[in-house]
């Protein structure tokens, strides 16, 4: 019989062992061997060969079938790292509480990737849900597939002529809602849209620009970095100009 260690007799046989072993315990063993019902077995080991690695290897041997020596534990490089992935939204709102409930369920009994997409940003904050105007809704829609925003959906001024759209999202403006609507589109919601496409076909996911808002413009203020400074007001007494000039703080 095979081990993984090495064969089983090079362990048990009473001529490897002598050293560690009295005729007794070598009887015993004979006897095991014999005894085909026999699944684990115990050696009593002398307490000055407690020392020996094979003490520990002989407690585990198992005579009755193939097997293996117990694996240890993986570890982990990343043991202590917490993982800071969201499981559920932080809002306490009911409505987007069921929209997570409707799409768990089926993020887990369909294999379509779109469901589990949803899932991950319903759980997203605002931030990280930024809102989509409609000129990039007209942009990226395909054909008649219906557009999908987890988030909100704007109006834009600039875009003159809209097209008949099908779009669904978490919120519409009233001026956004009213526009699609004018046009011939329609407006969905996300438990509304799980009816009709509950696997995402016929659909486009879009999202907004993340980094479009104001408060990313100030990131990284420093030499040669491009970026905004927090002026408190634009005038001859405030700060003008600076790191453009020597005489305004620094000049790049």
């Amino acid at each position: 019989m095979e081990a993984k260690g090495g064969n089983l007799e090079s362990f048990s046989s009473p001529c490897s062992l002598k050293c560690i072993r009295s005729p007794k315990q070598n009887k015993k063993i004979e006897a095991l061997h014999q005894d085909t019902t026999t699944t684990q077995v115990y050696f009593p080991v002398p307490d000055h060969t407690k020392r020996n690695a094979l003490h520990h290897i002989l407690q585990s041997i198992i005579i009755k079938g193939p097997f293996f020596w117990k694996e240890k534990g993986i570890d982990l490089k990343n043991h202590h790292v917490k993982n800071t992935n969201r499981t559920s939204p932080k809002s306490e709102n009911v409505y987007l509480a069921l929209l997570v409930k409707l799409y768990r369920f089926l993020a887990r009994r369909t294999d379509a990737n779109f469901n589990k997409v949803v899932l991950k940003r319903l759980f997203m904050s605002r931030v990280n849900r930024p809102p989509v105007t409609v000129s990039r809704i007209v942009k990226n829609a395909k054909g008649n597939n219906t557009v999908v925003v987890v988030g909100t959906v704007t109006d834009d001024s600039r875009l003159l002529d809209l097209p008949k759209l099908s779009v669904a999202a978490l919120h519409f403006t009233k001026t956004a809602r009213a526009r699609i609507l004018k046009a011939g589109g329609e407006v969905l919601t996300l438990d509304q849209l799980a009816l009709r496409a509950p696997t995402g076909a016929n659909t486009v996911l879009v999202r907004g620009a993340k980094n479009s808002r104001e408060s990313v413009k100030h990131f990284g203020m420093g030499p040669h970095k491009n970026k905004k400074p927090f002026v408190r007001s634009k005038g001859r007494k405030f700060e003008k100009a600076r790191g453009k000039r020597a005489s305004r703080g620094f000049k790049v």
